[in-house]
């Protein structure tokens, strides 16, 4: 089963001056100007980066002891499965 893309449309002005860089570089490039601005913004949240935080001490914690008890781990698929049998 796919996902189906929503899709957002996006309204920009800009100069005349920006308006034919920007054509300008679409015609050099043989592509439509849409597919340029995407390019764009594709390549620069590329190199976004995200924040990441430390996990708290409890969250550490509780990690290291679940870990540790990984081969005490339950398949639910058969524990739910023999509760049908009961």
């Amino acid at each position: 089963m796919g996902t189906v893309a929503t899709q957002v449309q996006l309204k920009l002005s800009l100069s005349e001056r920006l308006n034919d860089l920007l054509q300008s570089k679409a015609a050099r490039l043989g592509v439509p100007v849409t597919q340029l601005v995407k390019h764009l913004i594709i390549n620069d949240v590329e190199r976004e980066n995200y924040p990441m935080f430390p996990a708290s001490k409890q969250v550490e914690k509780n990690t290291q002891e679940a870990l540790k008890q990984i081969n005490k781990a339950v398949d639910v698929s058969v524990f739910f499965k023999t509760l049908n049998e009961s």
